[in-house]
C-alpha cells in the first residue's frame, strides 16, 4: 500500500515531509482533507496542495496523529 501511494507523489515532492506529523498535516487530518475548510486554501495560495496525500503516507507510516487540544 505504502509503495503505492509513493508512486502516485508528483516527483517534486520531498519525502521529508512525509516522516512526522506537522501542524499542517494535523489540520488537514482533523478536516478530513477537506481543502475548503484549509487554512491554506483560505489564505489563496497559488500552488496545488499535496496535503491529503502526505496525510495518508503519515498514517502509514507513523499511525494516526497525537491531537493536543
Amino acid at each position: 500500500m505504502l509503495n503505492t501511494v509513493l508512486k502516485e507523489q508528483p516527483a517534486e515532492l520531498s519525502t521529508s515531509i512525509t516522516k512526522n506529523w506537522t501542524e499542517q498535516a494535523i489540520e488537514c487530518y482533523t478536516l478530513n482533507g477537506n481543502c475548503a475548510e484549509c487554512s491554506i486554501r483560505k489564505a489563496h495560495y497559488s500552488f496545488d496542495c499535496q496535503m491529503p496525500r502526505i496525510v495518508e503516507i503519515l498514517k502509514l507510516m507513523n499511525g494516526e496523529p497525537v491531537i493536543k487540544d
